[in-house]
Order: C-alpha cells, then structure tokens, then sequence
C-alpha cells in the first residue's frame, strides 16, 4: 500500500518536527521500537543544547522567584512595617512564614495536577502554560499595594500561591519532556543541567538585588537603620522589591514561545495517543533536525484505528494506574522516589531557613546604614549560592552518567548524616569558620546528591503513560518536606529565646532532628533502581530479554523480542522479514 507524506508547518528549533520513515512497516510495535532506537542512540547535538535551555529556564525562573523572597521581605518589613511597635522596620516571623509557605502550597497543587493533566491530555498541551501563570503571577505580586481590605501579606500570599502553581507545573513537565527527548548515554547530563539551572536562578536572585541596592545608593544611604529609613529611602526600597520580583517574569517571557510550539514527545503519542506514525513524524523531527513535516492525514488516521488492536503497551486507565502500584515491585519504587524526595527537603529548606546565621559568621548581616544592610544581604547570598550550591549541581551533570544515580544519592544523604550530627552535637564547641565549612559542605553534597537525584529518577523510572503523575507525585512529597520544614521544624530554632531576640538557642537540636531525616533517606534510596545507561522502554520493564522485563507491562500475546547487547543503552530492535 502506498504511503503519501507532505511536509507542513511546525516545531521551532529547539524541538522540530518532520514526516514518518517507518510507514512502510506492517508491525506497529516494531516501527515504535526502531523509532525509538533513533532518538535513544542519536548523537548529542545542538537540538540537545536548545532542549535543555528552553526547559532550564523555566527553572531559573522558579529559583529566582522562590529564593528571590528572603531577600524582598527584609524590604517589604521596611515599607510596610516601617511603624510598627515591636522591631519597626522588619516583617512579623508570621507574615514573614506565610509568604514563603504560600509559595510551597501553591507548588504542591501545580504538581500533582499538571503532572496527572500531562499524562492525561499530553505533554504539548501543558508545556507553556504553566509558565504564562507564573509570569502573570509574578507581574502581579509586582503591582502589590496594602490597601484597607486586604493587607500586603494577603495580596501577596494570594499571588504567590498561583506562581506556586505554575512553578509546581514545571517540575514534572520540564522533567519528562527533557528525558523523553533525551540520548539513553547523556540523559541525566541533560535532566541535571536543567536542574542546575536553579543555582543560577539563585546567583542572579541575589545578583539582581545588589544591582537594585546600588542603583538607589544615594537614597538608601539617608538612613541609618531600617526603623529609621523614610521619606526617600523608603520609597526607594519599595521601589526596589518590585524590580526584584518583577524581573523575575523576564526569563520566562524569552521560552514562552519555544514551550508553547513544542511537538508531542514521541513516546506519549506512541505509548498514550497510540499514534505510531505521528510519533514517528516527530522522533525523525528531532534527530533530523528540519523545519517540520507529517504525514497525510488521512492515511495516519487510517493507521492508527488499524495499529490500535496490535500495540504491547497497556493503554493507560485508573483501573490499570491502581493495579500496576499495586504490586510492591512497582510501588516501592514511587515509595522510594516520593519519600527520598521528602527527606531530603525537610532539612534543605530547612537548612536554607538559617541562612541569616551563615551570614553573621561571615560578616554580611548587618551595616552601617541601610544601603549597607542590603547591599551586604546581597552579596552574602552571592557568596553563599557559589560556595556549595553551583559546583554541586555541576559536579552531578559531570558524573551522573557515569557514576550513576542511586550511588550519587546514597553518598549524597551518607555524607549529610554525618555533617548534622557534627553540627548538632559539636554546635556549641564549633566557630565560625567551622560552621561555615559545615553549612557549604552541607550544600555542595546537596547539590551533588539527592537534591538532583530526585529530580532525575521520577523522570526516568516510571512507565510513560503514568511518569508525569509519578513525577508530580514525588515532587509534591518534596514540597510537603518544605513546608513542614518552615512551620513545624524552623520555628523549634528559637524555642526558650526571649520574645523579639533573634536567638537560636534551639538550633542544635533541630540539625540533630535534620540528621535523622537524612538517616532515614538512606533506606528510602535503596528502593529507587539505577536508571544510568538504560532506555526508559528498559526501566519500564516493556524490554524482552533484560532484567526489568515485566509481562504485566506487555499485553499478552503482543511482544516480539528485541535483540539486546551487552551495553544496556545499545537496545538494537531486529527488524522484522
């Protein structure tokens, strides 16, 4: 039968789109399978580099937004506490939780609910509009105003929640797309720089603070301190949380366009749309590199009504999501995802809840006037970001595909044991330099540990009909760590302090309580697999002949058998006679 393919509009150049070269083959699954073992085996090229800036900004703008905040509520405390009775000129410690943990909130909504939307109505669908939320969110936290019936704390929780949304969105869809898209040999190089993608959110967080702080020098340096900072310095700094905040809409502005024209990731029209030849089309899109193209309409409708009775994947249900966790083989593997994930941010935003201490130790928490103040909160966090958060993510890009992932992790939560309990039980005996080895230590073996890791295997382990759920499932176990982290377990910190004293008298005993979680980290890491080197079609268990091979995954009497060598990335399908 012959096939008629024209070429059409579409993709853009970090994620294009071309015509189907394996029509011509009868066996729907063995035209999947060859699909597939072009873009697991496709060289690493320029559309690799395009794909992980398009989806990394996305998280540049989450960090941005998310850290940019310590620094924007030391300023909202000048503006609009500026007359308060008890520390004039700094934000309530109640105020100041609710901002942050309203972030948090909103992110575990956006990441079950667009991690199952993807699963359910496609990846393309999604992709973009998370980011339109989160930049209509930020510009509106922006033009914030306290007014009679809605303080500035309301306003600006009710905004921050939504960009909590749409920052939540992208972890599962920036995450998937990017492993979907990826080389089987340099898949968790390209997850983790995305993913380090936050450190350099965090960099230029601070950066653009210390730029904010200097251009309005003349004004700032009127007062003496934040009780004292008035008139023209305090117009000046509310001018200043604003074109912090409102930056942060920039970045998303320039991928918005490359989001929103992405064609589906090929193995979500194979596995879920169970559309052979589209999936093809787009496979041969992204290796090829071209402007676009399809095949003919009708004969891909046709095709696919045909195919649809052959393909081995399970077509994706509740009844068929409930029944595959069911069996402990498959939900350890989401207990260990989502529970490693929840470890480890208890104590790394817990950890980030004290970075006014590490500022103190190095000098950068006070000044002699209000410029001073800033400008020092500034470069403090710039210090601290390119001590041990930057050359952490970097160091996990380098080495995740070959040291691997399971390995990273379980030295990642060893080491970060070990350094709370020197924290905790040595505190007292600890000065200051030690401590700040300690606290960079602690964010290097972060960043060069599960912080990245359990971003990298939810993207990978799960089958795709359901790995956007799966993965905003685990991510949104992670956020619920956060925020129990800043209500429960930060406010312990100051316990037996007097009222209005910034004392921590209690901080030893919350990084012995930080220890315990990253103890507990270590068991959870052993029921994740070691995802290095091997197809997603493999860690699915929809491969005959490995290891993972698991019937339940493959209709019966549908599989044929791909030839497999010894290098579990190089999963050669045999073509058919």
């Amino acid at each position: 039968m012959s096939q008629v393919i024209h070429k059409t509009a579409g993709g853009n150049a970090a994620f294009h789109n071309f015509h189907n070269d394996y029509a011509h083959i009868a066996d729907p699954n063995e035209r999947r399978r060859l699909a597939l073992a072009e873009i697991d085996k496709a060289p690493f090229g320029w559309y690799h580099v395009r794909a992980i800036v398009v989806a990394g900004i996305g998280f540049f703008t989450d960090a941005y937004d998310l850290f940019a905040v310590n620094m924007v509520n030391s300023m909202l405390g000048v503006v609009f506490w500026h007359d308060a009775k008890i520390n004039p000129g700094k934000i309530p410690n109640n105020a100041d939780t609710a901002i942050k943990v309203a972030t948090s909130s909103g992110t575990v909504v956006g990441q079950v609910g667009f991690g199952i939307l993807a699963d359910l109505v496609g990846r393309k669908r999604m992709y973009g509009l998370e980011l339109i939320l989160i930049i209509f969110a930020t510009l509106a936290q922006a033009l914030s105003a306290h007014s009679p019936a809605a303080s500035i704390v309301g306003v600006v929780v009710f905004w921050r929640v939504l960009m909590g949304i749409g920052i939540g969105g992208d972890y599962p869809l920036s995450s998937i797309i990017t492993s979907e898209f990826a080389t089987t040999k340099w898949r968790g190089a390209m997850m983790g720089s995305v993913f380090a993608m936050q450190g350099i959110g965090q960099f230029a967080a601070a950066m653009i603070a210390l730029i904010v702080t200097a251009g309005f020098k003349e004004s700032l340096i009127t007062a003496k301190t934040v009780a004292k900072c008035d008139g023209v310095c305090g117009l000046a700094v509310d001018k200043m949380w604003r074109v912090i905040i409102g930056f942060g809409a920039v970045p998303g502005c320039i991928a918005l366009y490359y989001r929103l024209t992405i064609p589906e990731t090929p193995r979500y029209t194979f596995d879920v749309s169970r559309d052979i030849v589209k999936g093809g089309s787009d496979i041969k899109a992204y290796v090829a590199g071209h402007a676009g193209g399809a095949p003919d309409e009708i004969t891909r409708v046709r095709q696919k009504a045909e195919d649809a009775s052959q393909l081995e994947v399970p077509q994706a249900s509740w009844r068929d999501f409930f029944a595959h966790y069911r069996q402990w083989k498959n939900g350890k593997v989401l207990l260990g995802t989502a529970g490693s994930w929840f470890l480890l941010d208890v104590a790394f935003y817990g950890l980030g809840l004290n970075n006014s201490i590490i500022l103190t130790q190095i000098g950068y928490a006070s000044g002699n006037n209000v410029y001073h103040i800033f400008y020092n909160q500034a470069v403090g966090n710039l210090i601290i970001t390119c001590a041990g958060a930057i050359p952490g993510y970097w160091v996990t890009v380098a080495t995740v595909d070959t040291i691997g992932r399971k390995p990273i992790q379980l030295m990642g939560f060893i080491l970060l044991t070990i350094i709370f309990c020197v924290i905790g039980f040595a505190y007292h005996q600890l000065n200051g330099k030690s401590l700040l080895a300690l606290y960079v230590l602690a964010q290097f073996f972060f960043n060069f540990g599960p912080n990245a890791t359990t971003f990298i295997v939810p993207g990978e382990c799960f089958p795709t009909r359901y790995r956007s759920s799966s993965h905003g499932i685990s991510a949104a176990a992670g956020k619920i760590g956060s925020i129990i982290a800043q209500v429960l377990i930060g406010p312990l910190r100051s316990r037996g302090a007097p009222p209005g004293s910034s004392a921590s008298p209690w901080l030893n005993h919350v990084m012995e309580i930080y220890a315990v979680f990253m103890f507990a980290g270590i068991f959870t890491t052993l029921l994740i697999p070691e995802t290095k080197r091997k197809t997603l079609e493999q860690l699915a268990g929809e491969v005959e002949g490995t290891p993972e091979f698991d019937p339940s995954n493959v209709r019966a009497g549908t599989h044929h058998k791909g030839s497999v060598d010894a290098s579990a990335d190089d999963i050669i399908p045999e073509k058919m006679a």
